[in-house]
């Protein structure tokens, strides 16, 4: 299938990297930006793929747009929604790496089968897509009232529209941990971190549990970390699974439902630097997501 990335920023421009060194059944075809003077655009006609400056007009304009059965959107929340608008007419699907959450969460790792069909999904946010695996690993063996994660970037790594985005970013996030990780109630933090030289992503989640079973939930947590470093390569657990009492303090999160230990899972990620650095682990988790459902996308619509 040839896809096209719109957006020739970081984000975008990693996707491209990877459509062109790993995909199976996607074949990179655009590259869509609004500055003629972008690195992505060069690096793009470097490898040989079409380009234009002019957005998603200039898209819709090229020879060969026809051709294109899938457009990933890297740009911001806002943008993809007018996006979403022009490719209407067409009949494009859409994968969205913003938070616009015009289109159902997906996790490829948790409900990526479920949503298939759907004209235009939403890879929720990176660290949506770190964390919420963990949260339904937890979920599926146990009810979780509340669920809260933290997720520390490398302040070099957020750009102008990941900044831009923070207030969608802990309101999506924190909605797909709900409706996604099937925690009741759900919380999210982003932190920049300026530390020189700049960190790898580190993500923490909480989950608040009643009588747990300590076997059961490692299991799960740890099969599902498995399941997600298959296309993320740097994405591992930090330390062992830890599940600790709590007090009634907790009651402000959790009503009146009995809870009596935290989950606390320590993740980290590292990204494969196919054109970002290393320490960009939030892009690089982003942009191997929507690959994968790309590529699945692509496979089962042959």
């Amino acid at each position: 299938m040839k896809v096209a990335v719109i957006g020739s920023g970081n984000i975008g421009t990693d996707l491209m990297m990877k459509v062109l060194r790993l995909g199976e059944h996607v074949e990179m075809a655009a590259l869509v930006g609004i500055d003629p003077e972008s690195d992505g655009l060069a690096r793009a006609r470097r490898h040989g793929v079409a380009t234009t400056s002019d957005g998603v007009e200039g898209l819709v304009a090229m020879p060969g747009f026809d051709d294109i059965g899938l457009v990933f959107d890297a740009t911001s929340a806002g943008a993809h929604a007018a996006n979403a608008r022009a490719l209407a007419p067409f009949g494009t699907r859409l994968v969205d790496l913003t938070p616009a959450a015009l289109g159902p969460f997906v996790v490829p790792a948790v409900n990526l089968e479920r949503h298939l069909d759907a004209p235009d999904v939403n890879m929720v946010t990176c660290g949506g897509q770190a964390t919420i695996p963990v949260v339904a690993a937890v979920s599926s063996v146990t009810p979780v009232p509340y669920a809260e994660i933290i997720a520390s970037i490398a302040s070099k790594s957020a750009g102008p529209g990941t900044r831009a985005n923070i207030d969608e970013f802990t309101e999506t996030t924190a909605s797909a941990i709900e409706s996604v990780g099937g925690a009741g109630r759900g919380k999210a933090v982003i932190i920049l971190n300026p530390a020189e030289p700049p960190l790898v992503m580190r993500d923490t989640v909480f989950c608040l549990v009643a009588d747990p079973d300590h076997g059961l939930i490692t299991s799960s947590v740890e099969r599902m970390v498995a399941q997600v470093s298959a296309y993320v390569p740097g994405y591992r657990l930090k330390r062992p699974v830890q599940i600790t009492p709590v007090d009634d303090s907790v009651h402000t999160l959790v009503g009146d439902q009995r809870v009596t230990h935290r989950v606390s899972v320590f993740l980290e990620v590292e990204g494969a630097a196919h054109y970002l650095p290393a320490y960009a682990g939030n892009l690089d988790i982003m942009t191997s997501a929507a690959l994968r459902v790309g590529e699945r996308i692509a496979e089962a619509t042959r």
